[in-house]
C-alpha cells in the first residue's frame, strides 16, 4: 500500500461543524504586555472560586486570559483541567460579560475543583462588578485631569 491509500470500506467522515459558540484564538490574551497592562491598569474582583482582573482593550471584543500557577498545583494535569473549565465557563457565557475588555482569570484559592454552573455564575458577577470599578476609576481619573 502506498501512503493515502485508504482501506476496503473506509467511509470518510465529514469534519464537525464549528459552533457558534466557539472559542477563537482572537478571544485570548496571550501576549505578556496584554497581562502586565491588565495587572498594571485593570480593576480586580474576587469571589470564592476565582480572582478576576478587568481591563479595556480597545479591540470590541472580549478577550480571555488564564494564570493558573504551577505554586497552587504541581500537577500539570490539575492545571490544564482548571484552565478547560475556565475557557469553557468564558465560551457559554460569552454574551453576558462585558464587551471591549480583557479578562484574566485567576484561581482564587489552592486545590480547587468547581462544577462549571457555579463558575460560570460566578465568572459573569465578577466580570461585571470589575468592570463597574473599572468605568468609576477612569471616570475619576477624566475629572481629576479635567
Amino acid at each position: 500500500r502506498r501512503v493515502g491509500d485508504r482501506p476496503a470500506g473506509y467511509v470518510r467522515t465529514p469534519a464537525p461543524m464549528r459552533s457558534k459558540q466557539g472559542f477563537h484564538p482572537r478571544m485570548r490574551v496571550r501576549s505578556g504586555a496584554d497581562f502586565q497592562r491588565a495587572y498594571r491598569s485593570g480593576s480586580r474582583a474576587r469571589g470564592s472560586l476565582l480572582l478576576v482582573v478587568v481591563a479595556e482593550n480597545g479591540l470590541g471584543h472580549t478577550r480571555l486570559g488564564l494564570s493558573v500557577g504551577r505554586r497552587i498545583w504541581r500537577r500539570a494535569v490539575k492545571r490544564n483541567r482548571l484552565r478547560r473549565l475556565f475557557r469553557e465557563a468564558f465560551r457559554l457565557c460569552y454574551t453576558d460579560l462585558p464587551e471591549g475588555v480583557d479578562l484574566i482569570l485567576i484561581p482564587a484559592e489552592p486545590a480547587l475543583e468547581p462544577d462549571l454552573g457555579t463558575l460560570e455564575r460566578e465568572l459573569v458577577r465578577l466580570a461585571r462588578k470589575a468592570h463597574g470599578r473599572f468605568l468609576e476609576k477612569k471616570a475619576a481619573a477624566g475629572e481629576e485631569s479635567g
